[in-house]
Formats: structure tokens, sequence, C-alpha cells
């Protein structure tokens, strides 16, 4: 029997809860939604995390390579651009593994990795962008290279909005396509990333005026969280100010809402092919966004507003119309893949297949972990989530402390508990699970204690 097509999605700043089926009664995503719907939902995606504040580099090499930073790339050290950008040559890579197996993979849009994992993942692919960011209206992107080498000067600035940019090329290999193999379909989007400059009739589309603000928007965060000099945090004014907030807030939603239309086009396309039903459709980001929740703007820190993300399947052997709540890494998006395709998961993967979620035969992972740089790290399980800060050496910011939440009765994480001597039980019990973590994963900070003096 031949096996599913796949067409991998993942944006970039997406969180959680900004998808209307999620609960957000205020976005329209009419095409996530049913997507959603058509498929499941696995409501407690969270990214294994980064080490610099450009966190969409190592949390793209995770959900790419099914393992941990501290596994996947060069090096841990945070003070080293190269170390949360460069996946080891010797570790073998989701698209690559599809490849192995006999499926034509095909990437468009960014890829803000080394050039090296990318020329060993793709066998073509179109529209290419190796950075971080960039103008929406003035995108540098490249055509494939069979030498792999991808130079600067090869470099092409389209001034086509990104989302539509790569939309368009997406939905022409679709259109085209004739192989009898399988296809492997990465589109990586730039939106909803700043600048957040989303096209007529959506950038009108949200009302500031009528934005409501997030239950934990503070004018500033109360302490140093170890990375508030960071660009993202330059972006709104000190105080916060709600209207200037709520702009962002509009802003924010008018680029996924205009993304969602363009996913649509893509739905279409393999609608028109016939092949929609043979198809696997992964939606998911490589992280969430603050936009003034806990007085912060971007992605560095560990409250669930920048560690939650959408993660939608949908297609063969995918349960219809489920939402599930289970804990879950983002290094368990390959595995998953891998099993629901019938291939054989490189070993060393830290990762484990969420099939059985999917089956509703067994919870996989009772608490979940993330980290950033050298200053901040959690645990959390189904009730209870621990954050520990540090004070970085490297950098000589961030706090020696704690915050702990009871996330059913304060699922904004407003009012930390970890002073009241009954939740004692609690952090004792997360900080071993986070030790544990440490230690498995190879985390460079397991010799620093867990819990401050």
């Amino acid at each position: 029997m031949k096996k599913p097509n796949v067409v991998f999605i993942i944006s970039d700043d997406h969180r959680y809860e900004a998808i209307r089926s999620s609960g957000n009664g205020v976005i329209q995503t009419p095409t996530l939604d049913a997507l959603s719907g058509e498929g499941t939902a696995l409501e407690g995606m969270h990214i294994f995390g980064g080490l610099t504040g450009a966190v969409c580099a190592p949390s793209r090499a995770c959900v790419n390579t099914g393992r941990p930073i501290f596994r996947s790339m060069v090096g841990s050290d945070v003070s080293v651009w190269e170390h949360s950008v460069n996946i080891r040559p010797d570790v073998p890579l989701m698209p690559q593994t599809f490849r192995a197996d006999g499926y034509h993979t095909y990437a468009v849009g960014k890829w803000h990795n080394d050039k090296g994992s990318f020329a060993r993942s793709f066998a073509g692919g179109d529209k290419l962008f190796f950075y971080g960011m960039s103008d929406h209206d003035r995108v540098p992107v490249q055509p494939f290279d069979p030498e792999g080498s991808y130079p600067q000067e090869r470099e092409q600035v389209c001034e086509t909005f990104s989302t539509e940019l790569f939309t368009n090329a997406a939905v022409d290999f679709i259109r085209e396509y004739d192989r009898e193999q399988p296809f492997y379909l990465y589109l990586a989007y730039t939106a909803p990333h700043d600048p957040r400059t989303a096209p007529e009739p959506y950038a009108g589309m949200y009302d500031p005026e009528t934005i409501p603000l997030p239950a934990n928007f503070l004018e500033r965060h109360p302490f140093d969280a170890g990375d508030m000099e960071v660009r993202d945090e330059k972006l709104a004014r000190l105080p916060r100010d709600e209207a200037e907030i709520r702009r962002h807030i509009a802003d924010y939603y008018a680029m996924i809402t205009h993304m969602d239309a363009h996913i649509g086009r893509v739905v279409s396309a393999l609608k028109d092919k016939g092949i929609y039903e043979d198809t696997i459709i992964v939606y998911t980001a490589d992280h969430g966004l603050s936009i003034g929740q806990h007085g912060l703007m971007g992605k560095q820190n560990v409250y669930d507003h920048s560690i939650r993300i959408p993660f939608i399947l949908r297609g063969p052997g995918v349960p219809q119309g489920r939402r599930i709540p289970a804990l879950a890494s983002n290094i368990d998006m390959f595995p998953t893949l891998a099993e629901l395709c019938g291939l054989r998961m490189p070993a060393g993967a830290g990762g484990v297949s969420l099939v059985p979620l999917l089956e509703g035969r067994e919870r996989l992972r009772p608490v979940v972990c993330t980290a950033y740089r050298d200053v901040q790290r959690m645990a959390k399980d189904s009730k209870w989530k621990l954050i520990r800060y540090y004070r970085s050496p490297v950098t000589d910011t961030g706090t020696d402390r704690i915050q702990l939440f009871d996330l059913e009765a304060d699922p904004w994480e407003t009012n930390d508990v970890s002073g009241d001597p009954a939740n004692a039980p609690h952090i004792r019990r997360l900080a071993e699970e986070l030790q544990r973590w440490m230690e498995e994963y190879g985390d460079f900070m397991q010799e620093r204690p867990v819990l401050p003096n």
C-alpha cells in the first residue's frame, strides 16, 4: 500500500491559544479550525527550548531531529551563535529520513538552521529563506541548489508578501507533482513574526479598541528573568501601555488570519489534485509569544504563552474530532510522523511517538520540561508548574529564584504560590523531575542546584 503524502506546515511565533478552536473567541482561523475538526489537536505540545534569544533555530532543530538541543546541535555554549543554529552533521533529520525511505522531499520557506542540514534533507525546493526574519514584502530567497551550497549571491529579493510567496510555491509544487513516490512537503512560514504588517483587508480586520487584554497583562515583568534587553522586549515601550499592547495583539491576529487563509489554498490544491485524503497535514509552530503577557513581548521565557504551541494532525491514521490535553514535547513530532508513515526511526532520538495518545492507549509524558539559555528551566505536570530562574555567569543577568503555579486554578500563571509551605511537596517533586530530565538529555545546567539555597 502506498504511504501517505505529508505536508508539514510550521509557522513562526504562533502560540497555542491563538486559534479559534483552541478557545480564543476573538481570532478568526477557519482553516485551522477545520483541520483540527477533521483530525486531532494535541493541546499539550511544548517546545524543548532554546539556547539564545533566537528560539526559532534550536526549536526547529528539535522538531526536525527528534532530539534535545543538547544532543542535536554542534555545541551548547550560550555565547556561541553557531551552537544555537548548526545541527550536528551526524544527526539524521526528519526530512532526511523520509528521503532515505523513498519520499520526494521538497522545502518552501524558512530554514533557520545550517545549510548543510538542509542540503542532506531535501531533493527539491523553492523560495528558500535562510534567515531568522525580514520585512514581509522584501524577502531574500533562493531557488533550490542541487550543489547544496546556497551562496548569498544566489539570493533574490521578492516583494510578494512572504505568506503569499511561500504559499504560491507550495501550491505550484502540489499542482505539478507527477511522481509515483509519495512526497514530503515542508512549508515554513515567517508569519506571524514581526514586523506584523498583514496586507489589506486583513490589516484592518481587528479593531484594537475591542481587543481584550490578557488576564496576565502587566506593565512590566516583576524581576529580571535573564534576558530583559533582547530585541523582542524593545518592540513596545516600558511600562507597557494598554492601548499599544492591544494594537500589537490586533496586528498579530491579522497576520495569523491572513496565514490561515493561505493555508486554505494549500488544502484546496490537495483537494483539486485528488490527494487530500491520502495526505497527512501537520500544523505547528516553533514557539509562542508574550505580547504583553507578564509584561513581556518576546518568547525568551518559559511561561505557557511562549512554550506551548499548536500541533494539529489530519489525515490517514489520525482520529477525527479529537482534542488531547496530554503533555508532549516537540521532539516527539518526528517519531510520531515516522510511525504514522511506517518509517524506522533513527537511533538516538529522545522523542517518543504520540501515536499511542492518538489511539487513546496511554499517557506518555507525566511531566514535560523546557530550557531557556542558562537562565531558566521549567517542569510541569497536568496541574503544577515549577519555573527555576538562575543568575547567568556569562551575562551577569537573571535572578536566583523559583515560581510555582497551580495551573488548574490559575491557567494564566498570575499567582506564584511557591511561598506557601503546603506546596513544598509539589516543588520537591517537580525539582526532582527536572533534575532527572537534565541528566537524561545532557543539560549543561545539571550541575547547578535545581532549587535555590
